[in-house]
């Protein structure tokens, strides 16, 4: 899933370098968060925050399929 995330974000972003993406596993569900240069926060999130969203249905897509929760945490 971090991988996903990763590829991702970096596709989208002008500073590819920045992208940081930490997992911490819970029981149940896994926590990712998402860390981007403050000039590309905009392009991750999109407008009204439809990328964002976009991204956390591919994510909780991928996750299922692999039996666990995924949750995306997009940090500033």
């Amino acid at each position: 899933m971090k991988d996903l995330i990763l590829y991702i974000t970096k596709s989208l972003v002008d500073q590819p370098d920045e992208v940081r993406v930490s997992e911490i596993d819970g029981e149940q569900t896994t926590v990712l968060e998402l860390k981007v240069a403050k000039e590309d926060l905009g392009k991750v999130i999109g407008k009204q925050g439809r990328t964002a969203r976009a991204m956390r249905t591919l994510l909780g897509a991928a996750s299922t399929k692999c039996g666990k929760r995924t949750v995306l945490e997009i940090l500033e």
